[in-house]
């Protein structure tokens, strides 16, 4: 099997390195579609990293559209250009705005969704994720009351039954918490918008989509 290159790599992130180096081979020709990558341990080798590095490697070039695992045979060229930037990816360059926009769109057709869809245990664990924002809020714990909001919104994308919808708005969460930690800095916010959040999960327990898709926009109309 070749060895491109067996320079050990200097990067922090050695996963993103070696994805990199073997997108360049990829979108050369050198792996054709259709043809298998070279195994783990020899990957191992070319690049002088660990097993985990190759795997996350792989990981990547899989989330980026270059190449298809398959279970017991090993990985496989799918596309010589793949889908671009991986989302992670561009959400973590993305500015608060863009995502704060992103958020918006999704949690309103989320609240719909979830007063269409919600079951007892989905109500009830939207009520704890709640309740603790508003105990956080009150005594100014910043960062948990932050994580708490985040989950309580996760838990209604859960209701809504979508998974593709609930996995996009978990990352687009992820990214704008950073974003959330850095602007509000004390947690006023949260207490003024809390009786918003009563309210949309009220309009969810009631499955009334329109009030929650009301409750949602005011919800997220405020935070934009």
């Amino acid at each position: 099997m070749m060895n491109t290159n067996t320079s050990p790599l200097k990067r922090l992130s050695l996963a993103e390195e070696v994805a990199d180096r073997l997108q360049e081979l990829i979108a050369s020709g050198k792996y054709a579609v259709g043809q298998q990558l070279p195994t783990e341990p020899e990957l191992m080798s070319q690049f002088a990293v660990g097993r985990s590095s190759v795997r996350e490697a792989v990981k990547i070039l899989a989330h980026r559209g270059l190449v298809r695992v398959q279970q017991g045979l090993g990985t496989f060229v799918q596309s010589l250009s793949g889908t671009g930037e991986a989302l992670s990816q561009r959400l973590q360059r993305a500015d608060f705005e863009d995502l704060n926009e992103v958020r918006f769109l999704l949690e309103v057709k989320i609240a719909e969704k979830a007063a269409l869809h919600r079951n007892n245990k989905d109500i009830e664990k939207m009520k704890g994720f709640l309740k603790k924002r508003f105990a956080y809020a009150c005594n100014n714990q910043f960062e948990l009351c932050v994580q708490a909001d985040i989950n309580f919104h996760n838990a209604l994308a859960e209701a809504g039954k979508n998974e593709i919808m609930r996995d996009l708005y978990k990352t687009v969460a992820e990214h704008l918490k950073k974003s959330f930690l850095q602007r509000f800095g004390n947690t006023d916010t949260f207490i003024a918008t809390q009786h918003y959040h009563d309210a949309l999960l009220q309009a969810v327990i009631d499955k009334d989509p329109k009030k929650a898709l009301v409750w949602a926009t005011r919800i997220s109309e405020h935070n934009r």
